[in-house]
């Protein structure tokens, strides 16, 4: 939990941002098509969130829990309006088509391959409906191919795209990256395409079909790797933290913990050499270039690491950035919770509407230097039923 003081900086509110009038409904589970809809509503979209009876499968996700639910769907669920229908129900799903079709702009979803056009929800069917709408799909691997049809999920497709074979230490497995970054990568670039649409739809009037991948999303996080193997056919390998193209560029340990330092270029590594009292090595050529250092890696990294683990990583933190080298500790998740620049960033905090609720991350982002205001809590199944009904009677 986050106890610091609620924040006194203003927040745009809802009718002052980006999307305000936007209607979204999101039929989304998990996280890729959820987080999509998490961030229209962040930019001021209207959500309708549309959840099978038995809810979100992220609301049984452990092993923390919030108010019954997991805390991975307080997390990227708040803001939207919940309604419960069961797309297997006749009556149920006409509901779902009207809601659709006479208020949507945007609807997003990630059903398995196939099912959208099973209960006509695939974009022909609703874009013949209303041509204005945009329709964005949310798949696994990809709307075409010969993997077209199988399920996916987030490490399944660090995996296939060969994020893990770059991921973990050299002499060790291949490991998963430790946040769903292909979920919420997905979700982010459906966003994008969405966004898109929409500024293309207020010169045509014309709606769109957006298609993304869990699949698309993972390749393209691997894209500077794909780029050198289809230079010289290297296929990479892992570094731990570091990366195979920039020496020094990862965590080193210190006396009482680790600290990340880069440095991205010669003069940086020459401003690291005389902040750990060996100038020489800047004039070394086995160390003066990058390409050099690339060559000599396991040398350059013992003999700063050899240095660093004589003092603190706090001391060693403030050489460094007194000297302009970037350096980071390594943190764990109360660590940044607690930490004076994230305090100061005012981008973790309690909704607006409810000062005891769990603590969680606002928008990353702020327009004319605000950020929006905190989404409403994560709702109930269903909490919003009576609101819908009384929509689509009107």
């Amino acid at each position: 939990m986050n106890d610091s003081p609620r924040s006194e900086t203003p927040a745009l509110p809802t009718d002052d941002l980006p999307l305000s009038g936007i209607t979204v409904v999101e039929l989304g589970d998990s996280a890729s098509a959820p987080f999509a809809g998490h961030v229209l509503a962040g930019l001021g979209a209207q959500v309708w969130k549309v959840e099978r009876p038995t809810g979100d499968s992220s609301r049984s996700w452990g092993p923390s829990q919030w108010r019954g639910d997991g805390a991975a769907f307080h997390a990227i669920n708040r803001g939207k309006r919940m309604v419960r229908i069961d797309i297997k129900d006749p009556a149920e799903l006409a509901k779902l088509h009207r809601l659709i079709v006479e208020h949507a702009d945007v609807f997003v979803h990630n059903l398995r391959p196939g099912t959208s056009a099973k209960y006509g929800l695939d974009a022909a069917t609703l874009r013949a409906a209303k041509p204005s709408l945009i329709h964005c799909e949310l798949g696994a691997f990809g709307h075409v191919g010969p993997l077209n049809a199988e399920p996916g999920y987030d490490p399944l497709m660090q995996a296939f795209a060969g994020i893990m074979s770059l991921t973990g230490e050299a002499d060790g497995p291949a490991v998963r990256a430790g946040v769903s970054i292909v979920d919420f990568g997905t979700g982010m670039w459906s966003v994008i395409g969405i966004l898109a649409a929409l500024v293309r739809r207020d010169r045509s009037d014309a709606g769109a079909s957006v298609n993304s991948s869990l699949l698309e999303t993972a390749i393209a996080w691997n894209t500077i790797a794909i780029a050198g193997y289809n230079a010289d056919g290297n296929p990479g390998a892992r570094h731990g933290s570091g990366v195979s193209f920039i020496v020094p560029h990862r965590a080193f340990p210190t006396s009482d913990g680790d600290l990340i330092v880069s440095c991205a270029n010669d003069e940086l590594f020459a401003k690291l050499a005389a902040a750990l009292g060996h100038p020489e090595w800047a004039r070394d050529p086995g160390l003066a270039t990058n390409a050099a250092r690339l060559e000599n890696r396991g040398e350059c990294e013992r003999l700063i690491g050899e240095v660093l683990l004589t003092d603190t990583r706090a001391r060693w933190r403030d050489v460094l950035s007194a000297s302009g080298i970037p350096a980071a500790d390594v943190q764990t998740t109360p660590e940044l919770v607690a930490h004076e620049q994230t305090a100061a960033l005012e981008i973790i905090g309690t909704p607006s509407d409810d000062d005891g609720d769990i603590g969680t991350v606002g928008m990353p982002l702020s327009f004319d230097g605000v950020r929006p205001a905190a989404l409403h809590s994560a709702r109930a199944i269903g909490a919003d039923d009576d609101a819908l009904n009384r929509l689509l009677r009107s």
